[in-house]
């Protein structure tokens, strides 16, 4: 397992759900963090309890090619090298087949995908240069099937696996491993739409989801798991 002391790891949409439940279980295993979101101040307020050496918040908007590149840049200079990336941030629309207005289904391809992709091509000269850098894409079991007629959702982060896989391929000789994480309804103010169907207390929980991730990002590089699915209620898996 890889120790966790001077490795550095940036999480996109660290102000909230998963992506602050990432936050803390990493700093408390001994990470140094680069965390960014949309809102600086409401980051701030949200990891006060983590504030110190080991973290950096900044400002990001991972649908600005700009702010992305920023992020990444405020992060290498501030730690001199960056060991992983833990792309989070994304949104939920409900955008069906026979939706005439695209704005939505262009808004959540530009979060969802564009932004990871964005992310991990500023990224990854860092990681390769780590020798075991490591990304990891929060993505959906919406990306592995669809149950619903929320297409566009389902387009976008199918999209996110397929990233994943190609981020692997052009990784793997420099010590690059990405892993793309697949849940399904997670305990955040993003799924309370659902609680209808599925109870917030029998969802997975966040600090949960991200000791797989924690688990995922300390393997070692010949130990490398590409896709990690995370089930709160029984379905039939391909």
């Amino acid at each position: 397992m890889l120790s966790p002391q001077g490795r550095v790891i940036m999480i996109s949409g660290a102000n909230r759900g998963i992506g602050l439940g990432l936050a803390r279980c990493l700093h408390t295993k001994g990470y140094t963090l680069s965390l960014g979101a949309r809102s600086l101040a409401a980051l701030d307020t949200a990891v006060t309890t983590l504030a110190g050496e080991r973290v950096l918040t900044h400002a990001l908007d991972v649908a600005d090619k700009a702010s992305a590149a920023a992020w990444v840049a405020a992060t290498a200079k501030r730690f001199g090298h960056i060991d992983g990336l833990i792309n989070n941030a994304g949104i939920s629309r409900q955008t069906k087949i026979m939706d005439d207005d695209e704005a939505e289904l262009d808004e959540m391809w530009l979060v969802n995908v564009k932004g990871p992709l964005r992310l991990t091509r500023f990224a990854m000269p860092h990681l390769k240069a780590s020798g075991s850098g490591r990304i990891v894409n929060i993505a959906s079991m919406s990306g592995k099937r669809v149950k619903n007629d929320h297409v566009g959702y389902s387009i976008s982060k199918f999209a996110v696996v397929a990233l994943t896989h190609a981020t692997r391929r052009l990784g793997w000789e420099d010590g690059v491993r990405a892993t793309v994480v697949c849940p399904s309804f997670v305990a955040t103010d993003m799924t309370v739409y659902a609680t209808d169907r599925v109870a917030a207390h029998n969802m997975t929980q966040p600090g949960d989801l991200a000791e797989l991730v924690a688990a995922v990002i300390a393997l070692p590089n010949n130990a490398a798991v590409a896709e990690l699915l995370v089930n709160c209620r029984l379905e039939d898996m391909l």
